[in-house]
């Protein structure tokens, strides 16, 4: 069972990304900037266990969506997007750990 409610990027849930609203272009793609860019604002402040953790956490949030039964069914160009911007998020923290 998926946890629809389950913050995956920031404060976008998973049924945002999975289902049909909101659309991805340019709504879910808005959506994903505006957490990308409040993320890694945050990372500044953050020591290196937490930023482990987070790396860890986001890791977790991609397979918990990328990894769903009968996944082809859902929103790709969704998903595609979630984990794009998934990717620069866990760049953007490996980064951040090597300085």
């Amino acid at each position: 069972m998926v946890d629809l409610d389950k913050e995956i990027f920031g404060k976008i849930t998973t049924k945002e990304i999975i289902g049909a609203f909101p659309v991805a272009i340019p709504d879910t793609k808005n959506l994903l900037e505006i957490e990308l860019q409040n993320l890694t604002n945050k990372l500044d402040s953050q020591t290196k266990e937490t930023l482990k953790k987070l790396l860890e956490e986001q890791k977790i949030a991609e397979k918990h969506v990328t990894s769903r039964p009968g996944a082809m069914a859902l929103a790709q160009d969704k998903i595609k997007l979630f984990t794009e911007y998934s990717q620069k998020y866990i760049q953007t923290i490996n980064k951040k750990l090597q300085s």
